[in-house]
């Protein structure tokens, strides 16, 4: 598989990249994201690359140059990276090939953007063929536009001689090579969706409810799925640690059966090549019959975040499916650190929100508040009370 890593290499033990992060707001963006806490993401999402972040720099213009930035910032940035010897630069947003290029040229340094960033960690999270295809796919379509003839090595993909045209370019080539790749990788997916397909309708005979688990990265949807059913899924603090979908079946007590999914975490400025490549995946969203929508409640963008949910599932025609909202992390609260604190907690949020209903507090990682959570789920399934016999 061919890999962004081309751009960001392959980091060794002991040998990691430094960086210099770049954050630009435009004055007419009406993001509810603060630039500061944008880049503050930007550097997690770098450490979960293995890069190590050098400095920062932040600026707000009324509109991108050739550079993104403004040349007095540009000097700025040059200056930073030549005394941290910083050997990449990242921008927070996507860089068109022409900026991306001037910038090379000015700082001498690779410089990659936040969505090269994303499928460089995509790329080393992806462990199933369906979640690499897709990984593969979104770097090929990110990469096309960008290319500058190095990828000569790509002949050996289109079978060497008599693969060329009259008159052909590199370039031409190249670009040429990474279409039929791409055509190919397609092809590959569409056997997938098929499959799917006639898994999603052999489900449907059966009878048995789909409950997928939706939020942002890092919100805990993984240990919630752990916490309901032993999947025994990799949990980890650092962003985008799930990204192959896990299904599992949970038995509720009086013998109803829900398939739980938990799939890949949202993020703000979610590269459109990878919501166009993971459409197999997202379709799985589409057949749901509930939505969890599992937020981090003591993230101090709690809000930012589950407005980027909400934003996503809109555009992908997903907000007018059934959502139930689970509030998790709720230990880590001060006036919840034991679970009678918790229990009072809820009681005195059940008291003050009229919507109580369809929103759910819990500790998926000490399992506080399960048998609610389970008991609302049935409730929004089937209308009736019972409860999941393996969590009680």
């Amino acid at each position: 598989m061919i890999s962004i890593n081309t751009r960001l290499k392959t980091v060794k033990e002991n040998d990691l990249e430094h960086a210099i992060l770049v954050g630009v707001r435009l004055k007419d963006d009406r993001s509810s994201w603060s630039l500061e806490d944008s880049l503050v993401e930007l550097q997690q999402l770098a450490i979960s690359a293995g890069v190590k972040v050098a400095g920062m720099i932040m600026q707000k213009v009324a509109r991108p140059s050739p550079y993104y930035i403004g040349t007095g910032k540009l000097d700025d940035l040059v200056a930073l990276q030549q005394s941290t010897g910083s050997e990449v630069i990242i921008f927070d947003d996507e860089l068109s090939p022409l900026q991306q290029k001037n910038l090379e040229q000015v700082t001498h340094v690779k410089v990659i953007d936040r969505t090269a960033l994303i499928l460089d960690i995509f790329a080393r999270r992806a462990q199933t063929r369906e979640g690499q295809l897709q990984v593969e796919l979104a770097q090929h379509q990110y990469l096309l536009p960008r290319l500058v003839g190095q990828w000569s090595h790509l002949e050996r993909l289109g079978g060497g001689v008599g693969t060329r045209g009259p008159g052909e370019s590199q370039l031409e080539t190249d670009r040429r090579l990474i279409r039929q790749r791409i055509s190919r990788i397609e092809k590959d997916i569409e056997k997938v969706r098929t499959h799917r397909t006639l898994y999603r309708q052999k489900r449907e005979r059966a009878g048995i409810p789909v409950v997928s688990l939706v939020g942002y990265t890092s919100a805990g949807k993984s240990t919630l799925l752990n916490a309901l059913s032993g999947a025994g899924v990799m949990v980890s603090n650092s962003l985008f640690s799930t990204l192959d979908p896990v299904t599992r079946r949970i038995r509720l007590s009086g013998g109803f059966e829900v398939l739980v999914t938990d799939t890949v975490g949202f993020i703000q400025k979610l590269p459109p090549a990878v919501v166009l490549a993971f459409r197999a995946t997202f379709e799985e969203l589409q057949e749901a019959d509930l939505l969890l929508h599992v937020i981090d409640i003591t993230h101090k963008n709690t809000l930012e975040q589950a407005g980027t949910v909400k934003s996503l599932l809109k555009e992908l025609n997903l907000s007018e499916k059934p959502i139930l909202t689970v509030y998790n992390k709720v230990d880590l609260l001060p006036e919840s650190q034991d679970e009678a604190g918790f229990n009072n907690l809820v009681q005195y949020y059940q008291n003050k929100n009229a919507d109580a209903e369809s929103i759910v507090l819990i500790s998926a990682a000490k399992k506080w508040g399960l048998k609610e959570l389970v008991t609302t789920i049935t409730r929004m399934l089937s209308g009736s009370t019972l409860l999941c016999g393996d969590i009680m």
